[in-house]
């Protein structure tokens, strides 16, 4: 092999309206959805995981799940809840605080903090 991945270029999706999707995700997450402006994310775990098509990881109905890593994730699920958002805060694991919600177009999202932050 000459050559290797070096981390995630992009998260490509569809969706009604871009512009209110854009900021629901800059408000809960900070992440600026915009065009020519990348989101400058920080160095840290990715993991890249094909699931089994009968996982019930996250809904069946949906192709792939988001995970974001985040920092201060106990303030980040009280900002969903509070517009309504359902968050299922999972059992805390050995690789840190997770947590699963949905956009509001119903794309499927896993929050993680990891341990060290």
């Amino acid at each position: 092999m000459t050559g290797r991945a070096t981390g995630i270029g992009g998260f490509f999706f569809r969706t009604k309206d871009p512009t209110a999707l854009g900021a629901w995700y800059l408000k809960h997450f900070g992440i600026a959805i915009s065009d020519g402006m990348p989101w400058q994310t920080e160095a840290g775990m990715t993991v890249f995981a094909p699931f089994k098509a009968d996982s019930d990881y996250f809904p069946a109905r949906s192709q792939f799940m988001i995970n974001l890593r985040v920092e201060g994730i106990d303030e980040i699920i009280k900002g969903l809840e509070a517009v309504g958002t359902n968050v299922k805060r999972l059992p805390d694991e050995q690789y840190g605080i997770f947590a699963h919600c949905e956009d509001p177009e119903g794309n499927p999202i896993e929050i993680w903090q990891p341990l060290d932050v």
